[in-house]
């Protein structure tokens, strides 16, 4: 998805369907028509790659997203670079000290061994449906349907992922659709009838609507 050279930081990547889906959304969608224009320019960028992607998420898991920073942080500096092989090199006392629960370092050294002994089709993965990715992904011991659904939105930057376990997204619909009221899956999804093909788009505004700082993988 991007070239970088060794040791550089990576350049962020832009959707090159942005544009249109904004369009598409206000033209379909009432509060996204109001909520859009609120952000100006700002939209969904990913940098990075899959294998650091995911070990960021599962490094995330459960604990606030400053700490979890903290954590990361720590964990970055054990090897030269975050690569499968490089994790599994690594010591399970090191990975401890650095702050992660032997549940998360047990998921790390499974997620790098899935990169490492090519069980999963990484390759393959811009011709995939996203269903195909998800199966593959939550095969993988720490990695359950949501963090395969961020990944195809935040790293993959599919544009049609409705993540209806997010309790973002359904707090945001309920604000933004029902003046607070409860809402169902089912509610949610009638919701998203106007905003697909590009559900991700309509997702990441309605996370704005609630945190203006958006969030990256």
């Amino acid at each position: 998805m991007m070239v970088e050279a060794a040791g550089s930081v990576p350049t962020p990547v832009t959707p090159t369907y942005w544009v249109d889906a904004c369009k598409h959304l206000i033209k379909k969608d009432r509060v996204m028509r109001k909520l859009i224009p609120k952000f100006g320019d700002a939209c969904l960028q990913t940098r990075g790659d899959a294998f650091v992607t995911l070990a960021r998420s599962i490094v995330g898991q459960q604990i606030a997203v400053a700490s979890a920073q903290k954590v990361w942080d720590r964990f970055a500096l054990l090897p030269p670079k975050i690569t499968p092989a490089n994790v599994l090199r690594l010591k399970v006392d090191d990975m401890r000290a650095a702050g992660l629960s032997v549940r998360k370092v047990e998921y790390l050294v499974d997620l790098a061994l899935h990169f490492d002994n090519g069980a999963l089709h990484v390759d393959n993965w811009a011709n995939m449906q996203d269903e195909e990715i998800i199966e593959e992904l939550v095969a993988i011991r720490g990695i359950g349907r949501w963090t395969a659904q961020m990944f195809l939105i935040f790293h993959m930057l599919r544009p049609n992922v409705l993540p209806l376990d997010d309790p973002g997204l359904i707090a945001g619909i309920s604000q933004s659709y029902f003046s607070g009221d409860v809402v169902s899956r089912s509610d949610a999804r009638e919701v998203a009838v106007a905003w697909a093909p590009y559900c991700s788009v309509a997702t990441w505004y309605i996370w704005r609507s609630l945190d203006p700082v958006p969030v990256e993988y």
